[in-house]
């Protein structure tokens, strides 16, 4: 999906002329809806879907390059890696990246300035924005006002990064606590190669009636329907789309979610998702 803002939509970001192309990935809206705040403040700014990307090439002429995407396991998503070996070939002036998360981006924007170097790529700058939590498995997102405090915050934080780069600053990237890095970068490389077939756990409830929406939404296509009905294809990427979006909310993960409400971003609608999947 492609967005385009003009110049004249940007605010506290109005000097800033040259074009900014911002790719994002997003499974229930939450690096959507960042990779919009960014581009409306920018201006002048094209979002595209790195799910997009991977069907429909595109011509990109931007120096400013943006990387939005949710922090999975506490590490950078496969989607997100496989993306980067397309930025070379952009030779973009200036790269920048928002992970967005619950409270722990841990090393997460370390590890893409580390990977990106590998590529011959520099990561200027880098941002964790906290939004409510969508990982189901471990619960829900929290209170209305809870998540209402967080967006708030969220576009405040937003307000403060695009300022940053309209002056092209270069910074050391956000990271968690030394602890944090520590432990959950282990948990991350220990969990990574086993993504794939964490949709084992998935299963559905009574309440389904097979509308098919979680197969339209999974941007892997790992969903199908079998003999009616839903199987995964153990080539999952976590996104969790299809369980948070599921309008029965029958889909189920484990055995607590039955008990935990659903989550996607309030300002971003299913049919914004099934545009680029």
């Amino acid at each position: 999906m492609k967005n385009n803002y003009s110049v004249g939509q940007a605010s506290s970001a109005s000097n800033l002329t040259t074009k900014t192309t911002i790719f994002y990935f997003s499974g229930t809206g939450n690096s959507l809806w960042a990779a919009r705040a960014l581009a409306r403040e920018l201006g002048n700014t094209e979002i595209i879907s790195m799910v997009d990307w991977d069907v429909n090439r595109h011509n990109i002429d931007s120096q400013l390059i943006g990387l939005v995407f949710p922090v999975h396991i506490w590490g950078v998503p496969k989607r997100v890696l496989e993306f980067l070996d397309q930025l070379p070939a952009m030779s973009p002036e200036y790269i920048f990246a928002v992970a967005n998360n619950a409270g722990q981006v841990s090393n997460t924007l370390v590890q893409l300035h580390k990977v990106m170097k590998t590529k011959g790529l520099v990561l200027s700058s880098g941002w964790s924005v906290v939004m409510p939590s969508n990982y189901i498995p471990w619960g829900g997102p929290g209170s209305s006002e809870k998540q209402n405090e967080l967006f708030a915050e969220a576009r405040i934080k937003i307000s403060n990064i695009v300022r940053e780069i309209s002056l092209r600053v270069k910074m050391p990237v956000e990271k968690g606590p030394l602890w944090q890095r520590i432990v959950f970068t282990w948990l991350y490389k220990l969990s990574f190669p086993h993504i794939p077939k964490m949709d084992e756990k998935f299963w559905v409830d009574q309440r389904c009636n097979q509308c098919g929406l979680c197969i339209q939404l999974c941007p892997s296509k790992n969903i199908i329907m079998q003999d009616e009905k839903l199987v995964w294809q153990n080539h999952c990427e976590q996104c969790l789309a299809c369980i948070q979006w599921c309008p029965q909310e029958a889909l189920q993960y484990g055995k607590k979610t039955p008990a935990y409400s659903r989550y996607h971003h309030p300002e971003v609608k299913v049919k914004d998702l099934l545009k680029i999947n």
